[in-house]
């Protein structure tokens, strides 16, 4: 009787290890066996793989074409200021008491948007300020020195002049139509590594009041922006250029995913203006404006929740010809209601100079109506004041 157990457990022993043999590597014989007729079986699909040169998942995702339509119109733009020796230097009476003062020159790498072929580049201001040698590399390996047509600190900009032949031109997109979330790319030259690309969305549209330009109206993305990106491009999913980017957030000199970039919208206004005319001409009325806030409000017991503040008018300006006093609350300008700082600062730089313009303020317990002749905008080498 035991030798029979013996072989039995043998023989299914051997039965069962031919069965998980042939499940492994021959399962379509199980599944063709009487027994299994009729049960359901599992049966995993695989995706055929692609041919060579064929997009074979329709879930891939890629930019490639933006870029290559918006890439080659990105440049570097090169800066150097020389050093400037002191006239006393030689002195040895200042070199004494005084010691080596020789100067050191300074450098910088930034980036830039060709906009037109006959050779005009868009970039920051804050890139090409105070420097003296100012070189653009184009992705081909071109090189070329710039010239600065205008800059306007107000907004950060700068238009240049490069002579060069068969230059690539980027596309102008509507920034007016982005929204939160859209996808965008920026593309510039980080820390002087090469050309760039990085991803991201629309974090938000409209920031202001980030002391960064005196006007701002700034697309927020979490497409990383480095020190070097300064005057590359924003370009949205198609590779049309939809910003300029300025400026990010950041405590330690790099990305945090707090990116900014100057509206298209802005950028070309600036740009025309500043080859027209070398320089853009905006509304100015001379006042020191605030933001009304609720505890301001209360303790003028004005009956207004938005508005601005007038703290200061600069004497004989044009607000205080027109009889602008401080203590009033612009709420109107040429119809158009004004909730904040940004709205004024905006609304008085579209005005015409010389044009006389109406606006509303509350006064006290009373609403009154102002004419106030607009005058030019004084240049300003200081982007973050805000005075009107």
């Amino acid at each position: 009787m035991r030798k029979f157990w013996l072989i039995f457990s043998q023989a299914v022993t051997v039965v069962v290890a031919v069965v998980f043999v042939v499940s492994t590597f021959k399962p379509q014989w199980i599944q063709s066996m009487p027994w299994t007729a009729g049960r359901p079986t599992a049966i995993v699909a695989m995706a055929p793989k692609p041919a060579a040169g064929e997009l074979g998942a329709s879930s891939v995702v890629t930019f490639r074409e933006a870029v290559k339509h918006a890439a080659p119109a990105v440049v570097s733009v090169v800066t150097n200021k020389t050093a400037h020796r002191n006239s006393r230097q030689n002195d040895p009476w200042f070199r004494y008491f005084f010691g080596d003062q020789e100067g050191q020159p300074q450098s910088g790498v930034g980036s830039g948007v060709i906009v037109s072929p006959d050779g005009y580049v868009l970039t920051n201001n804050h890139v090409v300020d105070h420097m003296d040698d100012i070189e653009v590399i184009l992705t081909d390996g071109r090189k070329a020195s710039a010239k600065v047509i205008g800059t306007d600190p107000d907004t950060d900009l700068a238009v240049l002049k490069i002579e060069l032949e068969r230059l690539p031109a980027i596309t102008f997109g509507d920034s007016d139509t982005l929204q939160v979330g859209d996808a965008v790319l920026a593309i510039g030259n980080p820390f002087g590594v090469g050309q760039t690309v990085t991803q991201g969305i629309v974090s938000a549209l409209g920031r202001n009041q980030l002391g960064i330009n005196t006007f701002e109206n700034f697309i927020q993305t979490d497409a990383a922006i480095n020190p070097g990106n300064s005057g590359g491009a924003l370009i949205d999913a198609s590779g049309t250029l939809m910003g300029i980017n300025s400026a990010i957030y950041s405590r330690s000199g790099g990305s945090l995913g707090i990116g900014f970039a100057i509206p298209v919208s802005t950028a070309q206004h600036v740009m025309e203006s500043l080859i027209r005319d070398g320089q853009v001409t905006r509304g100015w009325i001379g006042v020191e404006p605030r933001d009304l806030t609720p505890e301001i409000a209360e303790t003028f017991n004005l009956p207004l929740k938005e508005g601005v503040l007038i703290t200061g008018v600069l004497h004989n300006g044009p607000a205080a010809q027109g009889g602008m006093r401080p203590g009033d609350v612009v709420v109107q300008i040429a119809q158009l209601p004004v909730a904040d700082t940004a709205h004024l600062l905006n609304a008085v730089a579209a005005l015409k100079p010389g044009a006389t313009v109406k606006i509303k303020v509350q006064r006290a317990g009373q609403v009154v109506n102002l004419d106030v002749v607009a005058a030019q905008r004084p240049k300003t080498s200081r982007p973050a004041v805000q005075e009107e």
